[in-house]
């Protein structure tokens, strides 16, 4: 199985958990105790999908990466296969991640895949803890996106 995924019902729109997806990624990206200093997309085919994360130690992990598709408020595709100019770099962890927006009643449900080249690369990247670690963040745009939501800011 070279995908892993999670998903979460989220009490908003889909509209507005994009604006907490894009806008707000910095308040959700990381699971807590972690923290994300930065999160810098150009959100067009090309564009760039460059992270850093802070660990609770305060090491620096950056993740520089290429945005594949926008479908704004539906589906944003990256990769950290390749970085903005479309230049190749060598990662053992790199995987195409798919975060999908799709309208379920009066909210969104979230979907985030990250589809890996072989078995092998997905089962190093689950034993990193990638179900709880994405599900974290997932349940932390939740808490960004049903807040702007309730602000009105949809």
């Amino acid at each position: 199985m070279t995908v892993l995924s999670i998903n979460r019902y989220i009490d908003a729109p889909p509209e507005t958990v994009w604006i907490a997806f894009t806008d707000h990624a910095t308040e959700w990206f990381t699971p807590r105790p972690w923290t994300t200093p930065v999160v810098d997309y150009a959100l067009t085919p090309g564009g760039r999908a460059n992270v850093v994360m802070r660990s609770p130690e305060g090491e620096l992990h950056s993740y520089k990466g290429v945005v594949l598709e926008v479908r704004t408020a539906r589906l944003l595709v990256t990769t950290g296969a390749m970085t903005e100019g479309w230049e190749p770099q060598a990662d053992d962890m790199a995987f195409v991640r798919f975060d999908r927006f799709e309208p379920e009643g009066t909210g969104t449900r979230y979907t985030a895949e990250a589809r890996h080249w072989s078995d092998a690369a997905a089962a190093k990247h689950s034993d990193m803890g990638f179900e709880q670690g994405w599900g974290m963040a997932a349940d932390q745009l939740a808490e960004v996106a049903e807040k702007l939501a309730r602000e009105g800011n949809s």
